[in-house]
């Protein structure tokens, strides 16, 4: 059942402050060692937020064939990883799909490393992981909503190249399936894609 990819060009979602938080160790992290106020923490969120252009790529496959160590696509596409495979069992389908955060809070956060304001850098850091991290949640509750009249739905966890025997490498076939290139992203000869802030993921749809 291979579908055309679904592309969102403007994601709007809640600003996920207790995982920002966490990520920035609020009870014994570097930020709040060295004396930041919450109120200055919380302007710089807000900063970051309103650099984040934050945009998505689904595509919904099915599983052709499925062993121990690996699985293959209707597209003839075959991922290599054993872990992937025992991940997928019990699944004919998959949800490919990609978040990307822009190139404005990537290049922010590296501008203010080299102006040696680190604190700031690093709040914007983890806000721009968890606002990409929870875009993927969001997907996974809106294509959850839609399978609803199928009786089916996507498994709880998620599973990214990169992860275990998952090679970085099959980044670029999910690239390629996505066609992120539509929503500017770029992938390197390393598989890491630009801007930094852009994850892909498998969901297994069950």
């Amino acid at each position: 059942m291979m579908s055309s990819v679904r592309f969102f060009h403007s994601i709007t979602i809640p600003v996920p402050h207790d995982h920002i938080y966490r990520r920035l160790g609020k009870k014994n992290g570097m930020v709040w060692s060295e004396g930041m106020r919450h109120d200055e923490v919380e302007a710089d969120i807000a900063s970051a937020c309103a650099l984040m252009r934050l945009q998505g790529a689904l595509k919904r496959m099915d599983v052709t064939l499925s062993g121990t160590s690996g699985i293959r696509l209707e597209s003839g596409h075959a991922f290599e990883s054993a872990r992937l495979a025992a991940y997928l069992e019990g699944c004919g389908e998959v949800l490919l799909m990609a978040a990307t955060g822009g190139r404005d809070i990537v290049e922010s956060i590296k501008r203010g490393m080299e102006q040696g304001d680190m604190t700031r850098s690093v709040v914007f850091d983890a806000v721009a992981s968890e606002m990409v991290d929870a875009a993927l949640d969001w997907f996974c509750d809106m294509f959850n909503h839609e399978l609803i009249r199928e009786g089916k739905r996507l498994k709880k966890s998620r599973f990214s190249a990169g992860y275990g025997d998952f090679s970085l490498r099959e980044q670029k076939t999910i690239y390629d399936l996505l066609q992120l290139s539509h929503l500017g992203v770029d992938i390197t000869d390393y598989y890491m894609l630009i801007p930094e802030k852009t994850v892909t993921a498998v969901a297994g749809i069950r």
